[in-house]
């Protein structure tokens, strides 16, 4: 018999039919059907609810969709697969995922008057012109042609080659913090809004929020439909936000020399230019950390056919802790794991365990100690202001001011955080269904 698990997204949700006409019919949403192997993904853009079924429950699905009587859906599953369905469950999964058009017509009036209508089709998607010129041919090839600038530029001019010495524009450590704080916030708008035009561009809609990836404050680009696309069509809205970064690099590096004096030297634009320049370069090499869920991570899990490869390779973690601890009773079952998920994640586990290492070794060895040494810096100056003058003061306590304020989101997000995924697993242990979800895709 078919089964179905709900998602995280939006589900508009109603009550199951609770007698079933064997002559009714149920009035589908619009779906997608996306056939991988021998299961389908299915999905619902109009509540953003998506599903991952077997082939049986999908033709099933379908067979509904077409206008097909609850009777004659039952007697062709009977037939195709020699077994009997139980409809009543089966429709009650698919109403809790948002696939049945519960404000539309009720199934006693389809059966009659409006059975086989389709349902009319959700409105299509804004920006998804710009997304086709932004990611047409033409572009490419002005992108290409801007590389060839820039890297003949950086050739030319060594101190253009982005490195730690990009950061030191001024003396005012005020003006280094407000310049690569604040500056980062639209080129981040504009790695986001790639993937968002990118996936728009296929007629999927996107959302954007603020979310953590241990102890980074990110931005993030929510597309659930993206698992409804066929998997070579998926790569460039997952690699978009990593393109507009290159193409903040190179814009930002020429802009840069254009700004040179007379005699040759960068101005202080051109500095500014190029510390933004460099920090989009770090933030471009933070995406192979891909065990935080970066793009690269959404690219890797497509290539090896995995649905929710972090989730699984977590529950594996805790359930070698639990081993070792000897509480069994704790322990995940694999069974309710995507079988590709369980295969991968008996080694990707171990490099996830690795990366988290190497983020907390990073962090107690390297950021935190540097961290600590500029704060007593800043320390001493406020508390000998005889000898700063009123700039130095304002200098060291504004500098101050916006790291404690980042530090304060990092926690206040981690909490938030904590709070969901606690509401997330009472939820799940109070109505959990068998079957596998659709794992929402989180560009950051």
């Amino acid at each position: 018999m078919p089964t179905i698990a709900a998602d995280d997204g939006d589900a508009a949700t109603g009550p199951a039919p609770a007698q079933l006409d064997p002559d009714a019919r149920i009035r589908l949403l619009p779906l997608t059907y996306l056939t991988e192997g021998d299961e389908v993904t299915v999905g619902c853009a109009a509540t953003n609810s998506y599903a991952v079924l077997p082939e049986d429950g999908a033709g099933l699905l379908r067979r509904l969709g077409e206008g097909g009587t609850l009777g004659e859906a039952a007697d062709w599953y009977r037939e195709t697969y020699g077994e009997t369905v139980d409809l009543a469950e089966f429709l009650e999964a698919i109403v809790d995922l948002g696939f049945v058009d519960t404000a539309g017509p009720t199934a006693e009036d389809t059966a009659g008057r409006t059975a086989g209508r389709p349902p009319a089709a959700p409105p299509p998607v804004r920006w998804a012109r710009l997304g086709r010129i932004v990611f047409s041919p033409l572009s490419g090839l002005c992108f290409l042609a801007l590389a060839a600038l820039t890297a003949a530029l950086m050739v030319r001019h060594r101190d253009l080659v982005p490195g730690n010495h990009d950061l030191f524009f001024t003396r005012y450590m005020t003006v280094m913090e407000l310049v690569t704080f604040l500056g980062q916030f639209p080129l981040l708008l504009l790695h986001e809004s790639f993937h968002a035009l990118a996936g728009r561009r296929l007629g999927l809609a996107s959302r954007l929020s603020v979310g953590r990836r241990l102890y980074y404050v990110v931005f993030l680009t929510e597309m659930d439909g993206l698992v409804t696309v066929p998997r070579r069509k998926r790569y460039l809205p997952m690699l978009a936000g990593m393109t507009a970064d290159v193409l903040v690099i190179m814009v930002l590096t020429v802009c840069a020399d254009a700004t040179r004096r007379a005699d040759g030297s960068l101005s202080l634009t051109g500095g500014i230019l190029l510390a933004l320049s460099y920090t989009t370069v770090l933030r471009l090499l933070w995406q192979f950390f891909f065990y935080i869920e970066t793009d690269l991570y959404y690219v890797f899990v497509t290539v090896l056919g995995c649905v929710d490869l972090q989730g699984a390779a977590r529950a594996v973690l805790r359930n070698r802790w639990y081993r070792l601890r000897r509480t069994p009773q704790r322990m995940t079952d694999p069974a309710v794991w995507h079988p590709r998920d369980r295969s991968v994640a008996r080694w990707y586990s171990w490099l996830l365990l690795a990366g988290w290492t190497f983020s907390f070794a990073s962090l107690g060895l390297i950021i935190i100690p540097v961290a600590v040494r500029v704060f007593s810096k800043v320390g001493g100056r406020l508390d000998d202001p005889g000898a700063q003058s009123v700039s130095g003061l304002l200098d060291s306590a504004v500098f101050l001011s916006l790291n404690l304020a980042q530090l304060c989101f990092a926690l206040w997000l981690a909490v938030r955080a904590q709070r969901s995924r606690r509401a997330a697993r009472t939820a799940a242990t109070a109505g959990a269904t068998a079957g596998t979800a659709a794992t929402a895709t989180t560009l950051s």
